[in-house]
């Protein structure tokens, strides 16, 4: 196991945002589905998007690297002749739930553990509405997808309050079924512009998807998917932490980033500012430096992801937040509200938490050694959070940085923060 040690310090400097991981599983399923060969320049390579390519290869899709480069050859599914592993990424065994459909025979989807504590059921049952029957643990991984090699057309009922994947995932297959899809969402979409950033990128591919102004209807074109040459975009929720580190203890600049861009995580633009952080653009990118900060009321719902760094900010404010539309981060790769909150009260924050909202006190913080249980944005929101706690700050299991962010420990060091690597057997 690495653990890393962390002292108060300044960071300064430049880095280039990590291309999107969201975007990066959206273009590498759609190329797969796609008849001819597409080009995927800069797509991230992280543990969760190369469980994707892992499970796709597996469903006889062609991947050639070239450089920065891959490119992908699909159009053409067969069953594969084992087990697919999706490893701990939640979008891979959802998209891939769907994308198995498509497949004639039985397709066994598993995960590592912390995946089989993650919801399919709303996914699993709209499935069944167009034909496709499964086997799972109660509605959680493993499952068998028992496909015939199409989905049914027509109308198709599903929740959107439990996942945005779930509703990702059949927009992906939709446009291949044996006649027109139509998706109704039948509560409240939360995470939106995860679905927006669905739409956006089937129409790269020559699929567009008609809609209602809430994405509560939707209405994809049928028909093939066409190859296409495609630049994989900078990462809004790997920069939002660069960007807290740069606001709580020094001064950052943050390139690679696309201040138009659909992905939820540029909300960090508007949390930020309402904290009273300047943001000084440039032509590809933004400039912060430390700043004081002001509390915050802000639902996290179509933004769940920015939790993690966002509650770290919440402890510098001068005053008392509140953060709301926390409900799903109970099932992601920890349940990120005890996870943030056990660790901030053990560097001395002055925290209150129910299932729904937290509400933080803006106090002076003590190092402490943090279990991210696994969790990327946790420990990379508790480096970042370091910078300004008194001694010295652990971080256990280090290395699950890479389900996400490869590149942070060697970024966030680069900056100047003062790193210490332990190894462990």
């Amino acid at each position: 196991m690495l653990k890393i040690e962390i002292e108060p310090s300044k960071v300064e400097g430049e880095i280039i945002a990590p291309p999107s991981k969201s975007v990066t599983h959206r273009v590498f399923t759609l190329a797969a589905l796609a008849d001819g060969v597409s080009l995927i320049k800069d797509p991230l390579e992280s543990d969760d998007t190369l469980a994707t390519i892992r499970v796709l290869k597996d469903l006889g899709v062609n991947f050639e690297r070239g450089g920065p480069n891959i490119k992908v050859t699909g159009g053409e599914l067969s069953r594969p002749s084992s087990e697919l592993d999706c490893g701990d990424s939640g979008t891979t065994m959802r998209f891939m739930c769907s994308i198995a459909s498509l497949v004639d025979g039985d397709t066994v989807l598993i995960g590592n553990p912390s995946l089989q504590a993650r919801p399919l059921l709303p996914l699993l049952n709209a499935l069944e509405q167009l034909g496709v029957k499964s086997t799972s643990n109660m509605g959680f991984p493993p499952v068998t997808i028992h496909g015939k090699g199409e989905l049914h057309g027509g109308e198709v009922d599903i929740k959107g309050d439990v996942s945005s994947q779930f509703i990702s995932s059949l927009l992906l297959a939709s446009p291949l079924a044996c006649s027109p899809l139509k998706i109704r969402v039948t509560t409240r979409l939360e995470s939106k512009p995860y679905v927006q950033m669905t739409v956006d990128t089937m129409k790269s591919f020559g699929v567009k998807v008609q809609s209602t102004e809430d994405l509560r209807l939707l209405e994809p074109q049928h028909g093939r998917y066409m190859a296409t040459d495609i630049q994989v975009e900078g990462d809004w929720s790997s920069a939002a932490y660069i960007l807290a580190a740069g606001v709580l203890n020094g001064e950052v600049t943050v390139e690679n980033i696309n201040i138009e861009s659909s992905q939820a995580d540029r909300a960090i633009m508007d949390i930020l500012s309402r904290m009273g952080v300047e943001l000084r653009f440039i032509s590809n990118g933004i400039k912060v430096r430390e700043s004081s900060l002001l509390p915050i009321n802000f639902d996290m719902s179509n933004c769940p992801d920015l939790f993690p760094i966002v509650s770290a900010l919440c402890t510098q404010a001068e005053g008392k937040s509140r953060l709301s539309g926390l409900s799903r981060l109970h099932i992601k790769e920890s349940d990120r509200v005890k996870s943030m909150t056990d660790g901030l009260r053990k560097m001395g924050a002055q925290v209150k938490a129910d299932y729904d909202v937290v509400e933080i006190v803006g106090t002076k913080l003590r190092g402490a050694t943090v279990d991210p249980c696994n969790d990327h944005r946790i420990a990379m929101s508790f480096a970042v959070l370091s910078l300004v706690a008194d001694g010295s700050t652990t971080i256990m299991d280090a290395n699950c940085v890479s389900k996400s962010y490869p590149e942070f420990w060697a970024h966030i060091s680069g900056l100047g923060a003062k790193t210490r690597r332990i190894n462990h057997g």
